[in-house]
């Protein structure tokens, strides 16, 4: 699942750095579903960062994999 999920971040990365912000992949539980990332930059502690990983990352990513139950932001 991983190696479907990494090129798609790639897709969302630069969407994110045009803002000033970063994205990175930190793990994929495949038996949960759970994408868990870390926001870095100008994403990282900014207020609409869980609207942009709600509505912009988890959703884009459960449209072409749906075995992704969530995304999440870790530290």
């Amino acid at each position: 699942m991983e190696d479907k999920i990494r090129p798609l971040i790639e897709e969302i990365r630069p969407m994110l750095q045009a803002d000033g912000g970063d994205i990175e992949l930190v793990s994929v539980d495949e038996e949960t579903g759970v994408v868990s990332v870390r926001l870095q930059g100008a994403c990282k502690g900014c207020p609409g960062a869980q609207m942009t990983l709600k509505m912009g990352v988890e959703r884009h990513l459960k449209e072409k994999v749906p075995e992704v139950t969530e995304v999440v932001a870790v530290d």
